[in-house]
């Protein structure tokens, strides 16, 4: 009876010590909590990079295809605070510059015809015209916002295309963009016929300080 006894007190200690050993060595329950509402989960393991022809891979050539006609664009440059004195479009840079009387100059990016390069010579051609001219209108009703006139044709364009048996155009302005589009975009790319086109708060600016006989020159 007592190697019995011993024998019990022996199978007792070894499966109160296994008790013990599984108690220690378990995994706790892993309760599943849900993130703050905005921030996603992170993955265990990283995420393959989709490559099929709407993957990330591929984002910026669909951006490209699919993306508006119109954009809506970003200024960081100071705006005009006083009267202007003298305007120089730039047309291969694509670049206006206004000078005002008191202050820095303004650098606006310009927006042309469908045939920018080139002197304009005929109605119809989609270029713009190439010379010294000066503002003669202002038109706060514009199909464009708003737009500033050019003294366009002047006399040696009208006998040039007398010669040449063509109408010279005319109506060459500096603009806005169409009436049509939402406020505070842009069309994309060159799509006047021959003028100078700005987003509509830019010529609102300009607008609102350029006078009668304000010189502009326009260079290739």
């Amino acid at each position: 009876m007592k190697r019995l006894a011993q024998l019990f007190s022996v199978i007792a200690v070894a499966f109160f010590g296994y008790a013990v050993w599984l108690i220690l060595n378990a995994e706790p329950d892993r309760v599943a909590i849900a993130p703050p509402p905005g921030i996603e989960r992170t993955p265990q393991q990283p995420e393959a990079v989709p490559r099929g022809p709407f993957g990330l891979e591929r984002l910026p050539e669909l951006l490209d295809r699919y993306a508006p006609d119109i954009y809506r664009p970003q200024s960081e440059t100071p705006r005009l605070t006083s009267p202007v004195d003298r305007i120089l479009i730039e047309k291969s840079a694509r670049r206006m510059t206004v000078w005002q009387r008191q202050g820095a100059p303004r650098t606006f990016t310009i927006q042309l015809g469908g045939a920018p390069k080139g002197d304009k010579s005929r109605q119809g051609d989609g270029r713009t015209p190439e010379g010294v001219f000066r503002i003669d209108r202002l038109n706060p009703r514009s199909r464009f916002h708003l737009s500033l006139g050019l003294d366009y044709p002047q006399k040696h364009h009208r006998e040039a295309a007398r010669r040449a048996g063509v109408h010279p155009g005319g109506d060459i302005m500096i603009h806005g963009q169409p009436n049509s589009i939402p406020d505070g975009y842009r069309v994309k790319g060159d799509w006047t016929e021959g003028c100078i086109a700005v987003t509509d708060d830019e010529i609102e600016e300009i607008f609102a300080l350029t006078r009668i006989g304000t010189q502009v020159e326009i260079r290739p």
